[in-house]
Formats: C-alpha cells, sequence, structure tokens
C-alpha cells in the first residue's frame, strides 16, 4: 500500500490544514494520533505553531495533509492568520468538559469565515471524550485500570458507582448542542478522543472528502506548484502513510 500511495502514476494533491482552538483542549494531541498513531499525556505546549505531514489516500487520489497545528494561548491569536491564510481545511478543536472552550472555538470558525478561503472545509471538534465516557477502542485501558479490575470485581454496587463518579469528568457541552450549532454553522461535526483515537480516522477521512481537489489541482495548474503550506516554520515531521500506522479495521482515507 504505501509503495502505490507514492507512486508516480498516481494524482496527488497537497492540502493545506490548520488546527485552532483554546489552549489545552488537545489540539496537538488530536493531530499526534493521526499522524502517528501515539498519544502522549503530557505534552508541551505548542509555542507559535508545530508543522507536520500525513499521506491519505482518497480513492484514487493520494492527499498530502500539510497541517499546521497552532499555539492556543491568546499571545500567539496575532499569528493565525498566517497559518490560515490559503488553507483548504481547518480543524477548530474544543473540550467537551469545558464550555468556555466551545464559546472560543465558535469564535475561531466565525473569524475563518470571515478572513480565510471562502471554499475552506470547517470541521468543529469536541475531544477529550474519554474522560466523561467509557470508550470501547481496543487497548484504552491503561496498566493501571487493568490492576484495578480484581478490587471491582470484589466491590459492592454502591462503592463502584462511587469510584466511577470519583474518575469521570462532568460533560459540560453536550453533543447534541455542538452538532446543532455545527449544523447551522455549515461545519463537519466530530467528537473525538485523542487518547484512545476514538473519532480521528473518522474526522481527517471526511475532511478529504469533501476537500474540492478539483478546484485545487485547476489552481495548481494555474499557479505553478502548489506552495502548500505557504513555508516551512515550525517544527516539523515526515508524514506517514496513514495505511500503515492506523489500527487494522481503520484504513483511514481509503475509500
Amino acid at each position: 500500500m504505501a509503495e502505490a500511495a507514492s507512486g508516480p502514476s498516481d494524482k496527488s494533491v497537497q492540502v493545506k490544514l490548520v488546527l485552532l482552538g483554546e489552549a489545552a483542549v488537545g489540539k496537538s494531541s488530536v493531530v499526534l494520533r493521526f499522524v502517528s498513531n501515539e498519544f502522549q499525556a503530557n505534552k508541551e505546549p505548542t509555542i507559535g505553531a508545530a508543522f507536520l505531514t500525513q499521506k491519505c489516500r482518497l480513492e484514487d487520489r493520494v492527499l498530502r495533509y500539510e497541517i499546521w497545528d497552532t499555539a492556543g494561548q491568546e499571545r500567539f491569536h496575532s499569528l493565525a492568520p498566517m497559518y490560515y491564510r490559503n488553507a483548504q481545511a481547518a480543524v477548530v478543536v474544543y473540550d467537551v468538559t469545558k464550555l468556555a472552550s466551545l464559546e472560543k472555538a465558535k469564535s475561531w470558525v466565525k473569524e475563518l469565515q470571515r478572513q480565510a478561503n471562502p471554499n475552506i472545509v470547517i470541521a468543529l471538534v469536541g475531544n477529550k471524550v474519554d474522560l466523561v465516557k467509557p470508550s470501547s477502542a481496543p487497548g484504552a485501558s491503561g496498566s493501571s485500570e487493568a490492576e484495578d479490575e480484581p478490587d471491582d470485581a470484589t466491590a459492592t454496587p454502591g462503592e463502584s458507582d462511587a469510584a466511577d463518579a470519583e474518575t469521570s469528568t462532568p460533560r459540560q457541552v453536550p453533543t447534541d448542542v455542538a452538532e446543532a450549532y455545527a449544523t447551522e454553522a455549515g461545519l463537519l461535526f466530530f467528537e473525538t478522543s485523542a487518547k484512545t483515537g476514538e473519532g480521528i480516522v473518522e474526522l481527517f477521512t471526511e475532511i478529504a472528502k469533501k476537500i474540492p481537489i478539483e478546484h485545487i489541482l485547476a489552481s495548481t495548474r494555474g499557479n505553478g506548484r502548489n506552495a502548500g503550506a505557504g513555508g516551512r516554520a515550525g517544527t516539523s515531521q515526515q508524514g506517514v502513510n496513514l495505511e500503515e500506522n492506523a489500527p487494522q479495521g481503520k484504513n483511514a482515507c481509503n475509500c
């Protein structure tokens, strides 16, 4: 599969994608899960922006995502237009356990709709669903959870419920509320967990399906080689074919 994705006969296109959202909502973790299928529990905050790439096969095309992961701190807000300028897609992330992060996401959406590429594909993403509900994803449980299973088996129902309540975080953003807003604003909508991988593959696959590829190719032919992300600043990682990294049964963008 990897060889086919990079073969000279494939029609490939570069897609500039930017991640926006409040600090600590998990933007970097979302893109790291997509690019490397990894999760880092104590990831350092992004300074300025980080640059990553990922190849994604969609039918007879290979999309090369050029991803700008922007810092969420307010002091870096003024730099954002430099990263979303000429972007074909944007992922606006909020934390489902923090209502204020949704309000910030809405402000980013308004800014994109006002100042970004008029054809930009915007996805609203509620991250950290693993904090508010059990995940059924394979391998989602950590070693500490596995060690606690014998104690849970012997606990009374009341004790078990109390333990669950202590380890879960209240959801502040109901799914239907966020989804209704996304529908009204003309956005894609997903809820994800960068920790377990839930929804990540589906998110970037759906974005790939919505990208106006023919329009991008026509623009590329008219302007010469597509500049893609318009530069190579920030932290970069070599793109990895998603088909090699995704768990079996989740062939992302391989429609």
